[in-house]
């Protein structure tokens, strides 16, 4: 009986110690103390934030790199500051047109075509220094066409970021030239704006008070020489009045010779809104392209044939010149009487602005109410008997310059 009795005990004794809850619980806490927590959690949902000690850092950032480390981590990462220095460097791709892409003779399609130009808002600019003065002047570019890549690594590299860059063909730019020695780029840009324009400190330092409003002009050659003309003299802006050639065709561009670049040039105006960009008291000078002789012929006769340099914009259903209109004293009504003087005489004293017309139809009637309103005058260049005009550009030039050595004198310079 003591055996079994015996036996009974050791069965019911606990093969293995028995482990109170909260000793686990306990321990549990212990090991998760030690692995300092930035937040502890309890039981009851009590929340506390840690803190470590100033003096105590994590023991991966505690330990520092060895010198050695630190020269080829700065091999890898290089300077935070250092900018790309060569073409390769920045990371820059470029497309390869692939054989009928349509791409380039699309873009140029459209591109050339002046509606295409003021509805969207682009031009086309050809040769390496036009593109170079262009994005010197913060002009933005869209897309680059290059037979040769090192055209495209002499121009700033902080200028191609975002730009698509094609490659193509010498013969496919050659057909699209409107060079006689294509130079193997063309670039797609925003139309310019003046106001967001950087010009060049010199042109800005030699800035004169004057200005030039371009009246009918249609001949692009002579557009840009007269842009040109306009950037030498220190001309401070050119405004083109509606009906003159786009300042911004191909033609003009290689004409100009980068004077788009240096001089503003505010384009397709109405004569309402030519003394808006005009500086306050400014007189407005009209060049005279008729001689002394035809001049006086006309004030003798007073026949609209000899008012040929005379032209209104306006609808002839509402202005008809007849000759009998004319000769009973109809003519005061339409034409502004406007003191002739001659070209080097003194008419810079206050800010100026000098019209010139084109060589076919000549100035216009608003330009001669404007020059009226303003208390200009007509500047005559005299030419010999017999011969019509001079060349619009040539005149433009002769004035500007005439101009700007008027302003010299009176500055003692």
């Amino acid at each position: 009986m003591a055996a079994l009795v015996k036996r009974v005990g050791l069965g019911t004794r606990p093969l293995l110690p028995v482990v109170q809850a909260w000793d686990l619980d306990a321990r549990r806490w212990v090991r998760a103390l030690r692995r300092s927590p930035v937040k502890v959690l309890f039981p009851s949902g009590e929340v506390v934030e840690r803190k470590l000690d100033p003096g105590k850092q994590p023991r991966k950032a505690a330990a520092e790199a060895s010198p050695r480390e630190q020269r080829q981590k700065q091999q890898i990462q290089g300077p935070a500051s250092q900018t790309p220095s060569t073409w390769e460097e920045s990371g820059l791709r470029y497309d390869k047109a692939f054989p009928g892409d349509k791409r380039l003779s699309s873009v140029m399609t459209i591109v050339k075509s002046r509606p295409f130009r003021e509805k969207q808002g682009k031009i086309l600019l050809e040769g390496r220094r036009l593109i170079a003065d262009a994005l010197k002047a913060g002009a933005v570019p869209q897309i680059f066409f290059f037979s040769r890549l090192e055209y495209i690594k002499e121009l700033p590299i902080e200028k191609l970021k975002g730009v698509s860059l094609i490659k193509v063909k010498f013969e496919d730019i050659k057909d699209w030239s409107d060079l006689v020695t294509p130079q193997g780029i063309m670039g797609i840009f925003a139309k310019p704006d003046h106001v967001k324009m950087t010009y060049p400190e010199t042109q800005l330092r030699h800035t004169l008070p004057i200005s030039l409003i371009c009246d009918n002009l249609r001949d692009p050659g002579n557009l840009g020489t007269i842009l040109r003309s306009a950037a030498g003299a220190g001309c401070s802006k050119v405004l083109l009045t509606k009906g003159c050639v786009d300042a911004w065709e191909p033609k003009v561009l290689r004409a100009g010779m980068g004077a788009h670049f240096q001089v503003p040039i505010i384009n397709n105006l109405d004569w309402e809104a030519v003394p808006d960009h005009l500086p306050t008291d400014t007189r407005v000078y009209v060049a005279d392209n008729c001689g002394l002789y035809v001049q006086a012929q006309a004030q003798r006769s007073n026949k609209a044939s000899d008012y040929g340099w005379v032209r209104d914009q306006r609808p002839l259903k509402f202005h008809e010149y007849e000759e009998e209109d004319l000769e009973s004293g109809a003519s005061q009504c339409w034409l502004p009487e406007l003191e002739v003087q001659s070209y080097d005489s003194d008419w810079t004293e206050a800010p100026a602005a000098v019209v010139i017309g084109g060589e076919t139809h000549g100035v216009s009637l608003e330009s001669l109410q404007l020059a009226e309103s303003t208390g200009g005058g007509r500047l005559l260049i005299p030419v010999v008997p017999g011969v019509d005009s001079l060349n619009s550009a040539m005149a433009a030039s002769i004035l500007l310059f005439e101009g700007k050595r008027q302003l010299r004198v009176r500055d003692g310079r």
